[in-house]
């Protein structure tokens, strides 16, 4: 075991190391846990904080994925509490997680600097779970380390492999389209999710992790070890040890989450077929930490990437085939000098040594940049234009490319709910060619920005055997849909955005290649329009919602909430007796 220069000199020993009263009531009451004195000499305290929860079915396993770290903990000789933090279960909250990210941010914030930690790692997994801890931690800046969870194993249904959320969206809409049973479907539920873990596609769960790897706040290669793979917690152990020595090298998260960290991860997004959702985190966290970054530079940054990574939805395969793949740093060996090789990570070495041995086992899963699965730039890219003066995204790897550039009627719809109603009209006045615009479901709109824009398709024109039109919302959509979905359109329809002044049969123009979106009306009659326009009444009067509504920033700022932007460092707080 290395010296520890520090010792004695933390954030913790000014808790465990006080004198006098104050140092008996903080020694004191952790000894009624039977921690041995010695504990309290000035090791480093290592926070793990956690979002278990039963009632988040991708978080379940993390109490078993902790008692892993502690053992690596222990033994690089550092102290490991455990604390609680805000679980979001993306298949179970309601009305969405994303209303309560920021909420979870916050609480690991003020739990991180409340407490006597000296450094913290991070246990996710489910969508905003990653994102949200991230965030948190980034405004306190101590030495941190994420550990996610890991994917569900692959789905099994018919002798085919199934993927939770992409197949889910497919069903269903077979069964709509009565190409699919009850029964059948009834059968598939029972055969998607196999075993602990998250989305096995590449949603946002397993985005998120893939994004956190490229980052460099996990360790190379634990973004896709499937979360019931022993070498996931062999990995465990090993960031435990990791984080100790962290802390002795004062690696605080501010010295890995560097502008050239930022560029990497949109690029491995774009490299992995990532979700969205990617998109509003990292200018989340970007601001949290001071990096200058901007909604369009998804966009620019992404234009010379290919999509490397056959998987669902954009693709055919699944998480544990991209881990036996080799992962995250194939992906990143892959891209070779189109990505930043020497900046510092959580493992204290650069990119460029993280990924030196990395190979690739199956080039049908990863491909290769010279031959890759989808060409540069087909990852999200960034629309702007008279419908989205602040911007829009689309994931072009989950689109129908004979929509991209695409001229059609719009059919406008307050809120989804009056959308599912319409949907399901076999009378419904729809063409194919039609687009289906949704209003009110932006952060404010909502409340919580929802994943509600990629909505069903109409039965009547999936009856015609049309699977797929243009969508456009100021919502989100799950990682694991796809479709020609435009989401996130900024300035949201609630707060007056040009979207809330759409009406039924106006002409709407998506021309992806020029990266635009136009309503075609006229600036008088939008003019006219808005003298009329009311905001949607009803919201929230009360606790986190009525805070959220009042404080929320639009899409193309990442949704955080406007007083959270930036940090409020790690100085200790005053006495509490």
């Amino acid at each position: 075991m290395s010296e520890d220069p520090g010792k004695g000199k933390r954030r913790s020993s000014q808790w465990f190391g006080a004198t006098g009263k104050h140092g008996f009531i903080h020694r004191s009451w952790m000894r009624n846990q039977g921690f041995a004195p010695d504990l309290f000499d000035g090791r480093p305290v290592i926070g793990i904080g956690s979002t278990w929860s039963e009632f988040t079915p991708c978080n379940a396993h993390l109490n078993r994925v902790a008692e892993s770290i502690k053992r690596g903990v222990w033994e690089a000789g550092g102290f490991p509490l455990e604390f609680p933090a805000m679980s979001l279960g993306e298949p179970i909250m309601r009305p969405t997680t994303m209303l309560y990210r920021n909420l979870l941010a916050m609480e690991v914030e003020e739990s991180i600097r409340a407490n006597p930690m000296d450094g913290v790692i991070l246990l996710a997994g489910c969508d905003k779970t990653t994102p949200g801890m991230l965030m948190g931690a980034a405004s306190v800046n101590i030495p941190t380390l994420m550990m996610t969870g890991g994917p569900m194993l692959n789905g099994k249904f018919r002798g085919k492999d199934i993927g939770s959320g992409t197949d889910v969206f497919k069903f269903a809409a077979e069964v709509r389209a009565g190409t699919m049973t009850e029964e059948e479907f009834a059968e598939a539920e029972t055969c998607m999710s196999r075993s602990a873990g998250h989305c096995m596609t590449m949603g946002t769960a397993s985005t998120m992790a893939s994004v956190t790897e490229a980052l460099g706040m996990q360790l190379p290669g634990s973004a896709a070890i499937p979360a019931v793979d022993s070498r996931r917690y062999a990995l465990a152990q090993i960031a435990g040890r990791r984080i100790v020595e962290m802390v002795k090298e004062d690696l605080k998260l501010s010295k890995i989450l560097t502008r050239q960290a930022f560029e990497n991860a949109i690029k491995v997004n774009a490299a992995v077929g990532g979700s969205t959702n990617a998109v509003v985190h990292l200018l989340a966290l970007a601001g949290r930490v001071g990096v200058p970054l901007k909604l369009q530079d998804f966009d620019d940054l992404a234009r010379n990437i290919p999509v490397l990574v056959n998987l669902m939805p954009s693709g055919k395969y699944l998480m544990e085939d991209f881990f036996y793949a080799g992962g995250i740093p194939v992906v990143m060996a892959e891209l070779g000098n189109l990505i930043h090789r020497d900046h510092v990570t959580v493992s204290g070495k650069t990119v460029a040594e993280n990924i030196e041995k990395a190979k690739n086992w199956n080039d049908e899963v990863i491909t290769r940049a010279a031959n890759p699965f989808q060409g540069a730039g087909s990852g999200t890219v960034v629309l702007t234009g008279s419908l989205a003066p602040d911007g829009a995204v689309l994931k072009i790897s989950a689109a129908s490319p004979h929509l991209l550039k695409h001229r059609g009627k719009a059919r406008v719809f307050r809120t989804i709910e009056e959308y599912n109603i319409a949907s399901d009209d076999m009378n419904m006045e729809i063409e194919a060619g039609d687009i289906i615009v949704l209003q009110n479901a932006g952060p404010k709109g909502y409340p919580g920005f929802p994943e509600v824009g990629n909505v069903g398709m109409p039965r009547k024109l999936l009856a015609m055997g049309i699977t797929d039109m243009i969508r456009i919302s100021d919502a989100r959509m799950s990682g694991t849909a796809f479709g020609t979905v435009i989401l996130h359109v900024s300035p949201e329809a609630a707060i007056g955005g040009p979207l809330a002044l759409v009406e039924s049969g106006d002409e709407i123009e998506l021309d992806v290649e020029r990266r635009s979106l136009e309503l075609l009306v006229s600036p008088e009659i939008l003019a006219q329009r808005r003298k009329s326009w009311k905001a949607p009444s009803g919201g929230p009067t009360r606790g986190w919602s009525k805070l959220y509504v009042d404080h929320v920033m639009q899409a193309n700022h990442g949704a955080d909430l406007d007083f959270l932007v930036g940090s409020s460092g790690s100085d200790v707080p005053r006495h509490s007796h």
